[in-house]
């Protein structure tokens, strides 16, 4: 029973509602007007009285799984349906209709149709894609929806832009995809057969022969074999003809057709002209020379009887049995062995050895295990030894040795690879420096100090003198950088002279150049490190080998060292300084460890303290170097790297942010790009841009300006003074664990 219409009982139904938008009805379509909004609901999006939603795309049950939409979830999914429809021909006395088979894709993703016409060998009709992919509307008066999944299903037709089609069948997935939504699937049905069709078939099974001809599949040899070749070292020997003598062959057998070609190994100096081939690629006969045959006695086939006029319209019988064929022998892959000897058109040829590939096939194909080569000839004698005339005192000696290497002279090679490698690179400067005294019994040239320079791209030495005050001695260049030879060489010889490497510079070493005699008694801190991670090129700086050699010299000396440690450590703290351990082990070796050695030791078990340059300092620095070049572009280099920054982490990869400085012309030097980058990276070495972009922008943050001397002194800038000292304090509880094991 309904309300009475009286104040206080009817309902207003707007309460609560916040749409009362209206759907728009007209539009303009292609400068056309007309209605778009049939099917639009009213005021507020609520449907009109005995308006229904039709779904416009297929609608799939809701279910456990991710919330992706039909294009991620179905992406690359489709369903395959047979199918086939019907065709009438006209004016055609041989056919009526006929029954075209085809393939329908309904795509998952967008529920788009294509329908694949298979193409059919001289079919006369033009086949493959019959309705390319889109979505196809349904027949009228539905013609306003589009087909879904929902419309398909086994043994029922289908409708295509006024065609029927018949789905008989779907392959696996689809049946198992509809069977999971529910579908009930329908029994398939049989495609009728094609009345034409039938015809022609019956037309060309009539046409094959009853007695086929014996067929010749050699396709299969040549697609397995192809490229394939087996290569035999042979020997022929011909001194018993005039002027003849023995023959080096080389045999190549070609699976892919069983044909062999040989050619001749002509050596050098021989006297013979370098033929191209000694013999032909072709298939070589075992029983040659064999006589002439007349032409068409040798034939794949044989003809047993003619009947008819002869060419056209005449018929013959092929003899199954070849009665009267001639048969010829060749050389197969079974036949060639190591040791075999083959008949090469009257030539009595021995194979003596094979190839790997050769001996790998026979191995597998034949379980061949023993290929011992024959030897066809005597051993070698002894190589007369090439005699170099002695150098004569003209230009290098390696430019005096090419000279007698050919008869045009070429200039010595140098090793280019190494240059490259070990030359200059940022600070790495790959230059070995040592502090040398000059050895000599004048009290002047005692005190003198050099710089011996080892430049490793091309194992050249320079002496450089720095200058002293009040010591009567112009400083400068000393020695000109060259290669430098080792003394007591005889000069005019044939052997190359040896010069000095980097294994005969080391921190007490001896020695002499061009007459004056150098003992090196310091090196800095980049030679130390360089030759320490270089350990297996300088036995004097790896630390296994001196340990090794410390456990032999102080075996017995154990409890003389203990006390030694001892007394330089009265508060038992287990660390001693440089000085006493350094004269502790030289008493104890008793000149068998070097002073580079004894260095080695003290730096590997020393307690230093890292001291690490300011980053407000090379910071200050790079802004006077943008500041120079008026760099402004901070906020188009921010942009660059938000660009490059897919993941908006605001973090880049070192590598990746030098490459985008790079590009963007950022005018800071190289090595103190990469000095700074260093300081706003993460475990991840990744650069946090944000904070190095802010910290180099001088026109925000600006700060005050440091002298680059105050930052990095580079290698060219050291004079030989000692610096603050990188080894003060030597721990030796871990040395003497290293040296006698654990003691109790």
């Amino acid at each position: 029973m309904a309300l009475p219409l009286l104040p206080g009982n009817s309902f207003n139904r707007n309460l609560g509602k916040e749409k009362f938008n209206k759907s728009q009805h007209f539009d303009y379509s292609n400068g056309i007007p007309k209605m778009v909004g049939e099917e639009k609901p009213g005021i507020g999006g609520e449907l009109l009285l005995g308006q229904k939603m039709r779904p416009k795309y297929t609608v799939f049950p809701k279910g456990e799984g991710s919330d992706a939409p039909s294009w991620v979830a179905f992406d690359k999914q489709v369903l395959c349906f047979d199918a086939y429809f019907q065709e009438s021909v006209h004016e055609k006395r041989e056919e009526q209709f006929r029954i075209r088979r085809c393939k329908i894709y309904f795509y998952l993703e967008d529920d788009t149709i294509q329908v694949v016409e298979p193409e059919i060998k001289n079919s006369g009709i033009p086949q493959g894609t019959f309705i390319r992919r889109h979505r196809i509307p349904l027949p009228p008066p539905y013609d306003d929806e589009c087909y879904t999944l929902e419309h398909f299903n086994i043994n029922q037709e289908m409708v295509f832009y006024s065609r029927t089609f018949t789905i008989t069948d779907c392959d696996a997935f689809t049946r198992n995809f509809l069977r999971k939504l529910g579908v009930r699937l329908n029994s398939p049905s049989a495609t009728p057969k094609d009345p034409y069709s039938t015809v022609r078939n019956q037309m060309q099974e009539s046409m094959k022969p009853l007695r086929p001809f014996e067929r010749l599949d050699k396709l299969k040899q040549f697609l397995d074999h192809d490229r394939h070749v087996l290569r035999f070292f042979c020997f022929w020997d011909d001194s018993d003809a005039m002027f003849g003598d023995p023959r080096e062959l080389t045999l190549h057998y070609f699976l892919a057709d069983d044909t062999i070609e040989i050619r001749e190994v002509v050596q050098a100096n021989s006297g013979r002209d370098a033929a191209p081939m000694f013999l032909q690629r072709n298939k070589l006969p075992k029983h040659a020379p064999a006589p002439k045959h007349q032409p068409g006695e040798i034939a794949d086939r044989t003809v047993l009887n003619v009947f008819g006029p002869m060419g056209q319209g005449g018929r013959y019988i092929v003899d199954s049995h070849k009665t009267g064929a001639v048969h010829q022998e060749f050389y197969k892959d079974c036949d060639l062995a190591i040791g075999a000897v083959i008949n090469v058109w009257g030539r009595k040829v021995i194979i003596c050895d094979c190839d790997g590939f050769t001996k790998e096939y026979y191995r597998t194909k034949y379980g061949v295990e023993d290929f011992t080569p024959v030897r066809h000839r005597a051993s070698p004698g002894p190589r007369l030894e090439k005699k170099v005339p002695p150098y004569n005192g003209f230009g290098s000696e390696e430019d005096s040795l090419c000279s007698c290497q050919g008869l045009m002279p070429k200039p010595p090679q140098k090793d280019f690879r190494k240059m490259m490698e070990k030359d200059r690179h940022g600070l790495d400067s790959n230059v070995l420096r040592f502090v040398a005294k000059m050895i000599t019994n004048s009290p002047v040239d005692s005190e003198r100090k050099f710089i011996i320079s080892y430049f490793l791209c091309d194992d050249t030495i320079a002496v450089f003198e720095p200058p002293q005050r009040n010591s009567g001695v112009i400083g400068g260049k000393f020695l000109e950088r060259g290669r430098i030879k080792k003394p007591e060489q005889e000069l005019f010889k044939s052997e190359l002279s040896e010069y000095f490497k980097t294994q005969d510079l080391f921190v007490g070493a001896k020695l002499s150049f061009n007459g004056y005699n150098f003992q090196l008694v310091d090196t800095d801190e980049y030679t130390f490190n360089y030759m320490e991670k270089h350990a297996d090129e300088f036995p004097m700086a790896n630390i296994s080998t001196i340990i090794s050699k410390m456990k032999e010299i102080c075996d017995t000396k154990l409890k003389e060292i203990k006390k030694s440690f001892v007394m330089n450590d009265p508060t038992s703290t287990g660390v001693i300084e440089y000085a006493p351990f350094r004269n502790l082990l030289t008493e104890v070796a008793e000149g068998q460890l070097s002073e580079h050695e004894i260095m080695t030791v003290g730096r590997h078990y020393s307690i230093r303290e890292q001291h690490e340059t300011d980053t407000d300092l090379l910071v200050s620095v790079a802004q006077e170097q943008l500041r120079k070049k008026t760099f402004e572009s901070f906020l188009e280099l921010a942009d660059f790297f938000v660009h490059n920054d897919r993941k908006k982490s605001g973090f880049l990869p070192i590598q990746e942010s030098r490459t985008l400085c790079k590009a963007f012309k950022l005018p800071v030097a190289d090595d103190l790009l990469r000095e700074i980058m260093a300081r706003f990276q993460n475990d991840q070495e990744e650069l946090d841009y944000n904070a190095f972009l802010s910290a180099i922008d001088w026109k925000e943050h600006p700060l005050p300006y440091s002298q680059p001397g105050a930052l990095i002194q580079t290698d060219s800038d050291w004079n030989g003074e000692a610096t603050a000292p990188a080894v003060k304090n030597i721990n030796y509880m871990i040395l003497v664990e290293d040296v006698f094991g654990k003691q109790d």
